[in-house]
């Protein structure tokens, strides 16, 4: 019996896949735990007009990015740090304070975990990687300043 799984099923395949089982796997494990349904013509197509729905939406997602990443490249941020008297930073600069510099000064809303950047201990300009997109990546100029 053919069958379209609902859900990833272990040792047989992922949610989507059309998987060929014994009729009684299908019908005491596979369609009684609604982990599948039946392939008929109807759910097949069903499942054609989902996947098309899915990469026309992951296409988008991904272009979107490439559109983000585009902007933020061409833009910088600018941060001040506390110095001592021969030169030394007090504390570092995170990718939390950066986030939120990144939202103060350009208005993006970006989350500190896809900044990819070591911390900062010193003054001078930064290159910071920001993953947008499991295919996209940007990288946004940190200029650190002395603070006053």
């Amino acid at each position: 019996m053919k069958v379209i799984l609902l859900q990833d099923v272990k040792a047989l395949g992922k949610k989507g896949d059309l998987v060929d089982v014994s009729d009684g796997y299908a019908r005491n494990m596979l369609l009684k735990k609604k982990l599948g349904v039946e392939a008929t013509n109807k759910n097949i197509n069903d499942l054609k007009l989902q996947k098309a729905h899915q990469d026309k939406v992951a296409a988008e997602e991904l272009q979107a990015a490439k559109d983000l990443a585009e902007e933020i490249s061409k833009k910088s941020i600018s941060m001040q740090m506390k110095v001592g008297k021969n030169g030394k930073a007090f504390g570092t600069i995170s990718t939390k304070e950066m986030a939120a510099a990144v939202k103060d000064q350009l208005g993006y809303d970006l989350d500190k975990k896809k900044f990819s950047v070591e911390p900062i201990k010193a003054l001078g300009t930064y290159t910071a990687k920001i993953k947008l997109h499991q295919k996209v990546t940007a990288e946004l100029t940190v200029h650190v300043t002395e603070q006053k």
